[in-house]
């Protein structure tokens, strides 16, 4: 008979998995169902156990690289302020209590490497997307030791603070932090993270509508750089943010096209001569108009305009501001302070296939994920949508913004929505 833990593997399947379909001709054995597809490529998918409380086999490319069992009786609490208290180690009904997972290598293999076991940890809290943390133990492989010296090290897993458990405690709000990625391995949604954070040193904005003291930002990225992929198991597609390549320089789509016009620019022209975005950004006009227009945010330090596409399938356009010197800043409440790091958000959906059936949570939710990794300093990201717009407004409050307060521009009158990063990767919302 199936147990509890194989019932609820399937039932997580049923959401992180294709349709059968879809399954079918991804999977010639007809035992695997896929759970992600890895940034830069890499399809991860599950084998499960051929008897009930068997482990479940983990593959990359139908290569098992982990197996993992999940407990039927065991399970444990992550408590962290009833540390020195009476309460320590007290039975207790408040907190969630996880089933133990315990992680064995695939019988070919005596380890498993480290991207591996990052691979298998995306994974995990891709099917169990809504625990907050995963009890581990994994003493039976036979690099246990490295890969828990890598764990602790990078803020990936914390020890348990009960006497009562020997696991180890994967936190899912540290991995969608990027936790355990840059430095380790590649298989990070930040694909091009700099070696280092950027130093701060004071700097000063002066034109027309800003007069304010700032830190000096970095330079921009290469036209056409890819900064972010995700897969969304929601639509089964990766989600992806590059920076503007005005002149097709990455993809050399000026030539290809024939037309002298570059992929992101005859996008960005068609998009806002459609009267659903013009409605909203009021920018109207010839191509000279639009590329007189980028050129100008390109050479604004303060702002990055990207792309954003659906499996290499241009959908979107943003605008991903500092905040200090944004002209937002002025308007910020009596209080709140915009933060030195701090980035904001302008945006809009361009390709009308992609409008509709949540797609836009799901991508606003990933420019919001990308601001936080591209700088671990960035601690709020902000938004400003048109009051008046309240079907944008309700997607940033379920990508993890609230209303702060609403404010007059000379053309428009906004609505400050903040997005706190405790909040953001405390809900994690990431699927």
């Amino acid at each position: 008979m199936p147990t509890s833990a194989t019932h609820r593997l399937k039932a997580l399947l049923k959401h992180t998995a294709p349709n059968e379909t879809q399954r079918n001709a991804q999977t010639s054995k007809g035992t695997q169902e896929l759970v992600l597809v890895l940034p830069r490529g890499g399809r991860v998918a599950i084998i499960e156990a051929i008897s009930p409380g068997g482990p479940t086999t983990l593959t990359l490319n139908n290569d098992a690289i982990s197996m993992f069992a999940v407990s039927e009786y065991k399970t444990s609490t992550f408590p962290v302020s009833s540390i020195n208290t009476r309460y320590h180690d007290a039975p207790t009904s408040h907190l969630p209590a996880y089933p133990l997972i315990t992680l064995t290598a695939p019988p070919a293999r005596s380890i498993i490497s480290i991207e591996n076991l990052w691979t298998t940890i995306y994974a995990l809290f891709s099917l169990y997307h809504d625990d907050e943390n995963i009890p581990m133990v994994f003493s039976s492989i036979a690099n246990a030791d490295d890969l828990l010296t890598y764990l602790i090290s990078s803020g990936l897993g914390q020890r348990s603070r009960s006497t009562k458990s020997d696991a180890l405690f994967l936190s899912r709000s540290t991995f969608w932090q990027g936790a355990g990625t840059t430095g380790y391995h590649t298989h990070s949604w930040h694909l091009a993270p700099p070696p280092s954070p950027f130093p701060s040193i004071v700097t000063f904005t002066r034109n027309e509508k800003v007069i304010a003291s700032h830190l000096l930002r970095p330079p921009k990225p290469a036209p056409g750089t890819v900064l972010y992929r995700r897969w969304c198991n929601a639509v089964q597609q990766s989600i992806e943010i590059a920076f503007f390549d005005i002149d097709g320089v990455a993809d050399n789509s000026e030539s290809s096209t024939g037309t002298g016009v570059s992929r992101h620019m005859a996008a960005f022209h068609k998009w806002h001569n459609d009267e659903r975005v013009n409605s909203a950004w009021g920018e109207r006009g010839s191509l000279e108009v639009h590329r007189t227009y980028v050129e100008g945010v390109l050479a604004d330090p303060h702002v990055w305009p990207c792309m954003l596409s659906w499996d290499g399938e241009l959908m979107g356009y943003a605008e991903i501001v500092y905040t200090k010197e944004d002209h937002v800043a002025a308007h910020y409440p009596t209080g709140i302070v915009p933060g030195d790091w701090e980035r904001g958000l302008h945006v809009l959906a361009g390709e009308s296939k992609f409008v509709g059936n949540g797609r836009a949570e799901i991508w606003l939710r990933s420019l919001v994920h990308y601001c936080f990794l591209a700088d671990p300093r960035t601690e709020r990201v902000m938004g400003e949508p048109n009051q008046g717009n309240l079907a944008i407004q309700k997607t940033c409050l379920k990508a993890g913004y609230h209303v702060e307060s609403v404010f007059d521009f000379p053309y428009k009158r906004s609505t400050l929505v903040l997005n706190p990063r405790g909040r953001f990767f405390g809900l994690c919302n990431l699927r």
